[in-house]
Parts: structure tokens; sequence; C-alpha cells
């Protein structure tokens, strides 16, 4: 049997000073206190790890940055290494969101490189993969998925791969207000479960993936019934802390999930 603990994930991208983010902590920790049947995360633009720290770190809610370099140190000027995140009590990091890929052409090698990074130092890598809108309807989703999943992890050993988690965001579904049906998110969650499995065998069952994709109070119960959807990476839903708690609430009276393997 697999027990995968449910894994809500807010992701500010570039929103909030370092005043703001100390105040939605206030706020955000006061209103999710008693929650215990999950594991929240919010990360934060670099600049505001530090004020989370300052009102977090050793609370139930866990810090997260957005991105990372894959080397130690060095001359890589504008770039933040595993070590600085760890500097500011990050334990969590996302790697290979879409809008890295997208807009700023980081390769499949490159996540690859981060992600090995992330694990060597004790953090845990939200990995990201998604197709946009052309590719879906060209029924080439589950294909492209699988390969970003599948050339990411490859060269890890089972015990790193079970130290990962797995965020599925359809790009055309993110900040656009539309919504992967949960049978959709459901069909391509199972897709990455199914390269998983092929990566690491029946451990596949243990790692988290969540949907990501304009997750909002109002949805989050629904894709949360799918067997393989075990939580979410949240983007503009996180940015209020009384909204983001509201989600988080109505992610449903939530228990780690027991399958069958």
């Amino acid at each position: 049997m697999a027990n995968r603990r449910p894994v809500i994930a807010g992701n500010w991208k570039m929103f909030k000073t370092i005043s703001e983010a100390g105040d939605y902590a206030v706020k955000f920790l006061d209103e999710v206190k008693d929650v215990t049947d999950l594991d929240i995360v919010l990360c934060a633009p670099f600049t505001a790890l530090h004020a989370l720290k300052n009102e977090l770190e050793e609370s139930i809610v866990h810090i997260g940055a957005q991105n990372m370099a894959w080397a130690d140190q060095g001359a890589y000027t504008g770039e933040i290494s595993a070590q600085m995140l760890l500097d500011v009590a990050c334990t969590y990091v996302i790697l290979g969101h879409s809008e890295r890929r997208e807009m700023f052409g980081e390769t499949d090698q490159e996540i690859a490189k981060k992600v090995q990074q992330a694990l060597a130092v004790g953090l845990t890598p939200i990995l990201c993969c998604g197709e946009n809108l052309h590719l879906r309807e060209e029924g080439q989703a589950v294909e492209r998925v699988q390969g970003q999943v599948s050339r990411a992890l490859s060269d890890l050993s089972i015990e790193d791969l079970s130290r990962i988690i797995v965020a599925y965001e359809p790009i055309w579904a993110i900040g656009t207000g539309k919504t992967a049906s949960s049978q959709d998110a459901q069909e391509m969650c199972a897709a990455i479960r199914a390269t998983l499995t092929e990566l690491m065998g029946r451990t596949a069952e243990k790692v988290p993936i969540l949907y990501g994709g304009s997750v909002k109070a109002e949805n989050i119960g629904e894709l949360m019934k799918e067997p393989d959807v075990d939580g979410a990476l949240v983007g503009g839903a996180s940015l209020d802390p009384l909204s983001f708690a509201k989600l988080i609430k109505n992610a449903g009276p939530l228990v780690a999930r027991m399958e069958g393997i």
C-alpha cells in the first residue's frame, strides 16, 4: 500500500514585496494553523524568502523557491544556488515551470541538472510538466508530458525518485481562467504515474502528483477526488492569504490516500 500525503503549493510568481510577504505570512498562518491532513508550501520570489523564514520557519507552512541554478556556486550572475535557498529555510523548489521553459528557454537537460542539484542538498523538487493548446488539439499531450518527465528524471536512482513531486500544468489553463476537467487532469496525472512506474517500479505509487492550472477554491474539491491527483500547484489564487486558506480548506477532509499497488 502507498501512502501519498496531499500537497497544496502556492506559486506567487513575480508578486509581493518583502513587507507584503511578511504581512501575508502572519495572516495566512493564523488561518491554516489547525490544518493537519496535508502539506502546505508557499513558493515566493527570492527577495521575499527571508521574510517568510522570519514568520514561518518551524511552522506547518513550508517555504519554497520558484527556481534555482544547477551549479553550486561560481560566476553565474543573477543566479541563486540551492545552498542559498537552504539558508533562508527553503525545503521545496519549483523546477521546470512552463513560464521558465516558454519565456526563458529552459531545456529538459538543464531542468534535469537542477533536479539532481536540489536532491543533492536535500531540497524537494516540484518538477513541472505540461503541454500547450496546439499539442493538446493535435493529440500529443500525453507524449509531450511523459517525455518531459522521463528526460528530467531518467538518470535518478529509485531512492532519489521517491523524494520528488511532479506537477502537471496544462499551459493553456494557466492564468487563462480555463481549467482542465477533473477527468482531463486524472488522465494526464495517470500518464505521468505510468512514466514514473517505468522509471522506478511500484515505488511510483508513493510519488505525489499535483495539478496546476487556474486552480481555485471552487474547483479544488472536484480535482482532489481523482485517484492520481494528490494536490495542486496554485498560481493566482494563492496571492490572497484568506482566499488561499479557503482553497486549502475546500480541498476537503483529506487524509493520506492508501492506494493498492
